[in-house]
């Protein structure tokens, strides 16, 4: 993969770095968040473009350490909609992963530095998000899970919510199977019965899992 990362820290921006170059991909650096917009520029209009398959970017970046980092994010989905945009942050912000994936949610994802305790993790988020698929730390799921309760989802019961968790974290049906421990058969009930609850349409069928997580990171 071609990753950018955007991060302050130097210390964790250069471990990042050492993380992924040694595993074989390519990997470019900045600071912070215009930076990052620029770099990403830079590659897509280089001859012939390099365009970045991910950019890893923290939340809060200088001058002000506030959405610095969010607002890059943000112009780089609406300029570079095939770039894949991991936030990766220290803190729960649900605003933030309101304002990220209330869009088009293909290829965006939302880590807590804190706990990516495994690089095989990260790895496999950061090539999920580049395939298209949406990734979110349990951590932030369980915190927007807790804030949404109107818009169907409090018509859902606990192992349609279990469901719909793993399901915003990006999960196929045979992972979300294996790790409740029930048939793949129980989770397509599951999940169908979540798009009715949730009345979501049938002529949706392509994009029902990422509308179903979009439900409650509207707010």
């Amino acid at each position: 993969m071609r990753v950018v990362i955007a991060e302050d820290s130097a210390i964790l921006r250069d471990g990042l770095v050492a993380l992924l170059a040694r595993r074989g991909h390519d990997v470019v650096a900045v600071g912070d968040g215009d930076a990052l917009v620029a770099e990403v520029a830079r590659l897509h209009e280089a001859t012939p473009p390099e365009q970045p398959d991910v950019a890893v970017v923290d939340i809060r970046m200088p001058p002000t350490f506030t959405d610095e980092g969010l607002r890059a994010a943000l112009m780089l989905r609406e300029r570079y909609p095939d770039v894949g945009v991991l936030l990766f942050s220290q803190y729960v912000e649900t605003r933030y992963a309101t304002e990220l994936f209330s869009g088009n949610a293909r290829g965006a994802g939302y880590l807590l530095k804190d706990r990516v305790a495994d690089v095989s993790d990260f790895i496999d988020a950061l090539t999920r998000i580049a395939d298209g698929q949406t990734v979110l730390d349990p951590e932030v799921v369980t915190q927007l899970m807790g804030s949404r309760r109107g818009d169907g989802l409090d018509r859902l019961t606990p192992r349609e919510r279990e469901v719909l968790a793993l399901m915003a974290e990006g999960r196929s049906n045979g992972a979300i199977a294996e790790q409740l421990f029930l048939s793949y058969g129980a989770v397509e009930k599951n999940v169908t019965a979540i798009f009715d609850k949730l009345d979501l349409p049938p002529d949706a069928a392509d994009h029902r899992r990422v509308l179903a997580v979009l439900r409650y990171l509207r707010g």
